[in-house]
């Protein structure tokens, strides 16, 4: 686990050493414990590491015996140790115990063709100098971020885009657009980001860089995955354990200690129990909880840390984390209108204490339908009368936050002008349209699969944990995993109301019937309430900030937003939320020093 960061510039020359101490030093939160950096003629690729696997002989880079192949990663690789054993015995033999390492001996033998052999979570770096290209790799779904700005003379890439900036001559500007978009997720959906002309990698896509230009490849693709039909639901069941327990196993390789999150839902309950079956001492496992029980999961906690006889480590901590909020932002680098992740980094901090590694439960709810919004949405007596236009509008309009006339509603007159015509529907549609082999279930999921994922929920265990310096791993988004997830049918994940249907069936033997039926809670806090009474005050001083820092927006309307949720005309509370977290993300965009904001 690291942070990487790097050039390639297409007229040979360098950028100074000092800016690229400046890059490194923006990720030392992502890995404090080494450092390095590789510098050619108009290339650099750096690397601030989180040492996890070989702590004494990970240092990156590496380089290749020649001098020509230097590579750096940011992750892990899970099979790093089979794919070893592969490489020595086709006579290129890895040198440590790194799978840093086993990247640049596959590389060595099979080109870029390598990766589609990695089970991992990771954004890697090549300079390959006999060919004069550089290829930037983000893994299949999106566990780690890889950011890239090109002008067309220099490509800059980095983990986090606060890194890019540095390298930058003069500070970009907002991307209106993704503002326009980020109004109606909640989060900027990506390859989009908040600042103008810096990019998310998308998941699955490699880019091959040289003097030329940049060339994006997709090198690994969900859709298409086909469906099964007709298959016993025990045969299902039998491949999903199966599945999640290696995918677990191979996630617990680890030169530091490790543990694991754990809200007693059925995600992480899982993790846990099937990490109990792989270890001889207890498990690690943290929890926080809150003083208001409708909002408190410590209990259910603590009951799957009994069941498991974990080493289980709760903390009561205050509701009210929104101090934090600035922070979280800095961490970010975008805005992010959910507030969960502001007690995701409260339990990374408590987690840290003891480990250096967490397992999740990241991912098993898009995989397979756990969140109440698929139950109630597919609950709907419309949808069998939808062609599949009128199904995906009807599911967009469903996730979305402002939709397009009330966005309109809240523009200054200028934008509004210049924003009308941009629909952020067809952001989703073209994700949708690559699955018409799926069903509508499916479809639904692969949308959030692919833009809620990595836009959102994704950014949160990785900004989050490494904001403390936690690694978080997520077996669920093993790619097995994942490519079993969508050969299963829809009504199987979502049957009769219940969500993750089979699901539930699986795992009830390891965690017992009420953890695994147990009411779905949120990890999040109860600030809609406090917005109105005590919090009002707070939530009108961003607006006026915000207000005050962009010409966006008009100010009767965004106004009218809060008045209509204090006096109970209509619950505005992620609307607000939205605005606020804008607000957070423009007052450290213009000028807020990181150590005032992450000190």
């Amino acid at each position: 686990m690291c942070g990487i960061f790097g050039y390639f510039n297409r007229d040979g020359s360098d950028l100074s050493p000092d800016i690229a101490k400046q890059m490194g030093d923006a990720l030392r939160h992502r890995g404090p414990d080494d450092s390095g950096i590789f510098r050619g003629s108009g290339v650099l690729l750096g690397n601030q590491r989180l040492s996890i696997i070989d702590v004494g002989g990970g240092h990156q880079p590496f380089v290749s015996d020649d001098g020509n192949i230097i590579v750096v990663q940011n992750g892990e690789i899970f099979n790093f140790i089979e794919l070893a054993q592969e490489a020595a015995r086709a006579g290129n033999a890895c040198r440590t115990k790194s799978d840093t390492e086993v990247l640049l001996r596959l590389y060595e033998l099979e080109g870029i063709d390598f990766i589609h052999r990695l089970n991992g979570m990771f954004a890697i770096a090549i300079f390959d100098k006999r060919i004069g290209k550089m290829y930037l790799i983000r893994d299949r779904i999106g566990v780690k971020p890889l950011y890239l700005h090109d002008d067309g003379k220099c490509l800059t890439f980095a983990s986090e885009i606060k890194s890019i900036l540095k390298a930058l001559p003069t500070r970009p500007g907002i991307d209106y657009e993704a503002v326009h978009h980020f109004l109606t997720f909640n989060y900027v959906p990506p390859p989009k980001t908040i600042v103008k002309g810096v990019i998310h990698l998308m998941p699955g896509h490699f880019i091959e860089v040289s003097a030329e230009g940049a060339i994006s490849r997709r090198w690994w693709d969900l859709s298409q995955v086909q469906p099964v039909h007709g298959r016993p639901e025990a045969e299902w069941i039998d491949e999903f354990n199966h599945i999640l327990d290696d995918a677990v196993r191979i996630r617990m390789r680890s030169d530091v200690p490790f543990g694991a999150f754990l809200s007693g839902g059925v995600d992480s309950s899982t993790v846990v129990g099937l990490m109990a079956r792989h270890q001889t001492s207890p498990v690690k496992t943290f929890c926080i909880g809150f003083d208001d029980p409708k909002f408190d999961e410590s209990p259910f906690a603590q009951a799957a840390a009994d069941r498991f006889h974990t080493e289980h480590v709760v903390e009561c901590v205050e509701p009210d984390m929104l101090d934090l909020w600035q922070k979280a932002t800095y961490y970010c680098d975008q805005p992010h209108g959910d507030v969960s992740f502001l007690p995701t980094y409260k339990v990374s901090e408590l987690a840290v204490r003891d480990v250096k590694v967490v397992l999740t439960g990241d991912g098993g709810d898009e995989l397979f339908a756990g969140y109440d919004k698929y139950r109630d949405f597919f609950a709907r007596s419309d949808l069998g009368g939808m062609n599949d236009e009128t199904f995906f509008r009807a599911y967009f309009d469903s996730i979305s936050l402002f939709d397009h006339s009330a966005k309109l509603g809240l523009y200054s007159p200028d934008f509004r002008e210049s924003l009308s015509s941009l629909d952020s529907f067809e952001i989703a549609r073209p994700w949708l349209l690559q699955v018409p082999h799926q069903d509508r279930i499916n479809q639904a999921l692969f949308l959030d699969m692919q833009l809620l994922l990595s836009g959102n929920n994704l950014v949160k265990p990785d900004r989050m944990g490494m904001a403390v310096s936690l690694e978080a791993r997520t077996p669920f988004l093993d790619y097995r995993m994942m490519e079993y997830a969508f050969r299963m049918p829809g009504d199987l994940k979502l049957k009769d109301g219940i969500t993750k249907y089979l699901y539930k069936k699986a795992v009830t033997p390891l965690i017992g019937t009420e953890l695994a039926y147990r009411k779905k809670q949120m990890f999040t806090v109860p600030v809609g309430e406090w917005f109105k009474t005590r919090l009002k005050g707070y939530c009108a001083d961003h607006l006026e900030n915000l207000l005050s820092a962009t010409d966006i927006f008009d100010r009767a309307s965004a106004m009218q937003l809060l008045d209509d949720h204090v006096d109970g005309t209509r619950n505005n509370t992620r609307e607000i939320r939205a605005l606020i977290a804008l607000d957070h993300w423009l007052t450290c965009y213009n000028g807020q020093s990181s150590s005032a904001v992450a000190g």
